[in-house]
């Protein structure tokens, strides 16, 4: 069990780290109030997750501590939820109902479009 915290651990701490670098990357100089960063984040991290489950749906390609590492680890670091809850609020506050709606819905259509995706070039690979 340790064992299996620490491989999460270490993955979160690297997908965080990720995550705020890639924020830092696509909203450097961006005159806009959409959160981008968060954004992009989560739909790599949904294509990067497909791929990772597809891997693993393969047998051999990735075990289970890989799997804790990859998908539960650095993916769960790198997507957030909470950050996207807390820039849709915001986005209520000052009234930004079409940023809202585009973020809420874009992420959930992309996001789960981006998993798909990454499934399918791993069967097509494999």
């Amino acid at each position: 069990m340790l064992r299996n915290i620490l491989i999460v651990g270490t993955g979160g701490f690297i997908g965080s780290v990720m995550r705020y670098l890639v924020q830092v990357f696509v909203e450097k100089g961006l005159a806009t109030t959409f959160p981008w960063g968060t954004f992009v984040a989560n739909i790599a991290g949904s294509f990067i997750i497909g791929i990772i489950f597809a891997l693993a749906e393969k047998g051999n390609f990735i075990n289970s501590e890989w799997r804790l590492f990859l998908a539960v680890g650095i993916c769960g670091g790198f997507t957030t939820f909470s950050s996207f809850a807390y820039n849709n609020l915001t986005m209520l506050k000052e009234n930004s109902f079409g940023q809202f709606f585009w973020n809420v819905g874009g992420s959930l259509f992309f996001g789960i479009l981006a998993v798909y995706l990454g499934i399918i070039l791993v069967r097509a690979i494999f």
